[in-house]
């Protein structure tokens, strides 16, 4: 076929790194951006050289020109937009988290599987190139078994006033990051070993007057082979954005570290400018991170994505993968609460 033609729903921060991601993504054209305000779809459109910017969502979803769909907007917006395209049977990718919880998530994926067109989850942690090569490592059966997975997923805190509202996103610190830490534990031990069981905790440690969520959480995954997966997930750590796993296996151990373990290292007593996601210093000592959108694998799921459109494939992170990680987070907001083990429910 010729270019897949791409169409952007949202001009935010997370549109801005599929953009990155894009740009280096062979056989595809982004046609037209949609966002909520003209203002804003303007002034993304021309800084990103995109042919229409446009707030006519329905219009947008009723043409036959746009291959796929790409879903940036914010949480409270997921669903609705995804029934949209699945009534229409459009092809679409969300970005993460899925729903606000199980039952958004759940109407998402049932309604795209009727629909019978493509359906992709934006998870970026699994595409990220370190992540895929870990994976790579356990499936030549270097660790042995996967006994134990650490990952910490942590910074600052959120860098739009509407991720604070926790009836506009879900959830706090562990909605908004522990997606992010479910996916690369069931990435390390194999999708087919089910997370069964949850134990959680989290707490309002610094953001009190900004939000009614917790700002820090630990979420702890049981999976059916006996393995457990150590979850961190803060809003108050300082530095910059904070991306680690451990992957301990019977044999061995693998470790990654994208943000605080970059190739260069950098000293100025002036200001240098943008470092890396979410730093909260840009002078003395700093650690840039070269390429983010290919480190944080934005440009390898959109890449994959485009190119199962193109090939009428089944991409391998879909909405049911998205489901599944609401359904984990829902299990483990019942465990935060009830301090107690929770069966995960599916």
């Amino acid at each position: 076929m010729n270019n897949v033609k791409v169409a952007l729903l949202g001009s935010g921060f997370v549109a801005e790194f599929y953009m990155q991601g894009l740009q280096n993504v062979a056989g595809q054209e982004v046609t037209a951006n949609y966002s909520r305000t003209e203002e804003r779809a303007q002034s993304f459109s021309k800084r990103w050289q995109i042919p229409e910017a446009t707030t006519d969502l329905d219009g947008l979803i009723a043409r036959n020109n746009v291959d796929l769909f790409v879903i940036a907007l914010p949480n409270e917006e997921h669903l609705p937009v995804s029934l949209k395209l699945s009534a229409a049977r459009r092809n679409q990718v969300c970005t993460k988290p899925l729903g606000r919880n199980r039952a958004e998530a759940k109407q998402m994926y049932d309604a795209a599987a009727k629909a019978g067109a493509l359906h992709g989850y934006a998870e970026t942690e699994v595409f990220a190139p370190c992540v895929v090569k870990a994976r790579e490592v356990i499936e030549q059966g270097t660790l042995g078994k996967v006994l134990w997975v650490r990952s910490r997923e942590s910074h600052s805190g959120p860098h739009s006033p509407h991720f604070w509202d926790v009836t506009k996103t879900g959830g706090g610190a562990m909605h908004d990051l522990g997606c992010h830490c479910i996916a690369a534990a069931r990435y390390f031990f194999g999708k087919e070993n089910r997370i069964n069981e949850v134990m959680a905790w989290g707490a309002n440690l610094v953001h009190h007057e900004k939000t009614a969520g917790e700002d820090n959480a630990l979420l702890i995954l049981k999976f059916a082979s006996g393995g457990i997966a150590h979850c961190e997930l803060s809003w108050t750590t300082k530095g910059g954005l904070d991306l680690r796993n451990e992957i301990h296996g019977s044999e061995g151990s693998i470790f990654t570290d994208v943000t605080r373990g970059t190739p260069i290292a950098t000293f100025s007593t002036k200001p240098a400018g943008y470092i890396v996601e979410k730093a909260d210093a840009d002078a003395g000592w700093t650690r840039p991170l070269p390429e983010e959108a290919f480190a944080y694998g934005y440009q390898a799921e959109m890449r994959h994505f485009v190119e199962s459109v193109r090939d009428g494939k089944t991409p391998r992170e879909t909405y049911e993968d998205g489901y599944i990680s609401n359904c984990v987070l829902e299990a483990g907001y019942e465990s935060m609460s009830s301090y107690r083990w929770v069966t995960v429910e599916y």
